[in-house]
């Protein structure tokens, strides 16, 4: 039984972690789409049907391209930055819930990584070390767009997790849980924590728009004044990362 339930749970993991990617990937695509029809042009449209498989392209172009590191770069922190913001990113997904519990094969199979009754603060925590990563990457550069980008970055990311946290305060006291699969039951049906918190909703999202660093939210990202801000040196997989 406990062979099974490893066996279960280490493919629940790969799922979630294959979920997080295609979101990732699609969310990206939304994002490129939405801009173009705002800026009046088409937005990807070459690679599949409307430009559908444009993110599996760029995917591929950038798993096979040259991985290189600059010759003046700090090599082992240069390779340390995007593999940490990766890593905090899977990390967090693990305590999100994709579903509610089902059985296979006599085991009950929760559709989570991992359930925590501190989820709200595992995610936060985790989250936090993400500056890191884009710190270390932009500094081990040796560029001095990539450090100045990696300077916004980080100044931008602390500045909006304050808010971001506030805006979390009355759910919390509203479902009297820091667990994330509680507070995803508790809006079974329609009974939707944003009917209730129309303000602290449009705050967090505005949040998480300035945490990832997209529009309009990307001056850390700003290619008029900073070329590629703190990936200006990164390609390959690390600029993927």
């Amino acid at each position: 039984m406990e062979l099974t339930e490893f066996v279960i749970k280490t493919i629940t993991i790969v799922v979630v972690f294959a979920l997080t990617l295609l979101i990732a990937m699609y969310s990206t695509w939304a994002e490129r789409k939405v801009a173009g029809f705002i800026q009046d042009r088409v937005g990807p449209n070459r690679a599949g049907p409307g430009g559908l498989l444009q993110p599996l392209a760029d995917a591929g172009k950038m798993f096979f391209k040259e991985d290189f590191i600059p010759a003046l770069a700090n090599k082992w922190l240069f390779i340390a930055g995007p593999s940490l913001a990766m890593l905090t990113a899977l990390l967090a997904s693990a305590v999100i819930p994709f579903g509610s519990t089902f059985k296979w094969d006599g085991v009950e199979v929760a559709l989570q990584g991992v359930e925590s009754n501190i989820g709200i603060l595992y995610v936060f925590g985790v989250v936090a070390l993400g500056v890191y990563g884009i710190m270390i990457g932009g500094w081990a550069s040796n560029n001095k767009f990539s450090l100045l980008g990696a300077i916004r970055a980080a100044s931008q990311n602390i500045s909006y997790e304050v808010a971001m946290g506030l805006s979390l305060i009355a759910i919390l006291m509203m479902s009297s849980s820091l667990s994330l699969g509680e507070i995803v039951a508790q809006q079974h049906g329609a009974n939707w924590n944003v009917f209730y918190q129309p303000l602290g909703f449009i705050i967090f999202l505005t949040c998480s728009f300035a945490e990832c660093n997209r529009v309009p939210f990307d001056l850390p990202e700003c290619e008029t004044e900073l070329v590629g801000g703190y990936h200006t040196e990164y390609g390959s997989m690390k600029l993927g990362f």
